[in-house]
């Protein structure tokens, strides 16, 4: 259609005009606000016992690389993610059925899952990051992050635990260890512990506002921690949903405590927590793509509801609009591939 010779609006024309830095990519680029780089990307991964194995996660469609990996497979798949330059993995044991107990004496074992993967890919790839979940549910039977007695979870009994369990992560090569149990004092416990066994660089990445979410159901199908969790399930310990202003005291306390890095999660329905913490304490916050948010768009995207590479995208793009300086997402392989190709 070729323009009509006579204008369609009346003089003046508008001088602002919004739209000519939108009408080439170079432009657009050039004035972006915000940008997501494979360096935000925090890549979860479930390793599980055995060689040469790679198991679906039926609640995870459509996922590159996210399948549960023995340790061996495992190390291929991080070495292609730092080629992309995702700096970090984050490693979570699927644990065998017969090793959980009720109080999850396993999670202190030197040579359990997760810290024999830990070194196994420390040796093959040193300059990759490992994170490492502190939590007692993957190897309990009842599928709680702290120990239960009398059918309460207690806290103090809980946090002796996990500052073992730090401890041998750590011992084991783990670079960041991220606390996602919400115990009370478990921060400033581990950090004690941290330095007098003589690891005073080791990091600690506090899921400091975690909330009792619903959005983690294939996550537990992955790790196989669902167990017979109660009545009330994790929220005497998680956090409400309705609340933010706590979530700025449970960030206060563990930035006190010694947490060099505090986490947000789940990431999308949050994004207003994430905004208050880091505007309140301007510290390293990251954000928890979670795997029921990454679940959904996948699967609309199977659906055909929604083109979910880009959906996808736009999410992260939320998570550093919102403050995040770096995303735990499922997705970090596929993005940084796309980012990759431009």
């Amino acid at each position: 259609m070729s323009r009509p010779a006579w204008p369609l609006v009346p003089a003046p024309f508008p001088r602002a005009r919004l739209r000519r830095t939108r009408l080439q990519k170079w432009t657009r680029d050039l004035v972006a606000e915000h940008a997501l780089r494979s360096a935000d990307l925090i890549w979860p991964i479930f390793v599980i016992e055995g060689n040469g194995k790679r198991q679906p996660i039926k609640t995870m469609p459509g996922v590159e690389g996210v399948d549960r990996l023995s340790i061996d497979v495992a190390i291929d798949e991080v070495a292609k993610a730092a080629e992309l330059g995702i700096p970090l993995v984050a490693l979570f044991p699927v644990v065998p059925t017969e090793t959980k107990t009720d109080d999850g004496r396993e999670a202190v074992n030197p040579e359990n899952l997760v810290c024999r993967a830990v070194r196994a890919i420390k040796r093959a790839l040193p300059e990759v990051g490992i994170l490492c979940d502190v939590a007692l549910d993957p190897f309990t039977t009842h599928g709680h992050d702290g120990l239960v007695i009398d059918g309460e979870i207690v806290n103090d009994e809980t946090v002796a635990v996990l500052v073992k369990q730090a401890l041998v992560q750590v011992e084991a090569g783990c670079d960041v260890t991220a606390p996602s149990d919400m115990m009370d004092g478990r921060i400033g416990a581990i950090r004690q512990a941290f330095d007098a066994a003589r690891h005073p660089n080791a990091m600690i990445m506090s899921y400091a506002a975690k909330y009792s979410s619903a959005f983690y159901g294939p996550f537990r199908d992955a790790l196989g921690s669902g167990g017979d969790l109660g009545k009330y399930g994790k929220s005497t310990y998680q956090m409400d949903p309705a609340n933010t202003d706590e979530a700025l005291r449970e960030v206060a306390a563990d930035l006190a405590e010694g947490a060099d890095m505090v986490m947000v999660k789940p990431g999308m329905p949050y994004l207003d927590v994430l905004r208050r913490v880091k505007d309140a304490f301007a510290v390293p916050t990251f954000a928890y793509h979670v795997s029921g948010e990454y679940a959904m768009i996948k699967a609309a995207g199977q659906a055909g509801y929604l083109d979910a590479d880009r959906a996808m995208l736009e999410a992260l793009i939320g998570f550093k609009r919102a403050g995040a300086d770096g995303i735990l997402t499922y997705a970090a392989v596929e993005i940084a591939k796309r980012l990759k190709a431009g």
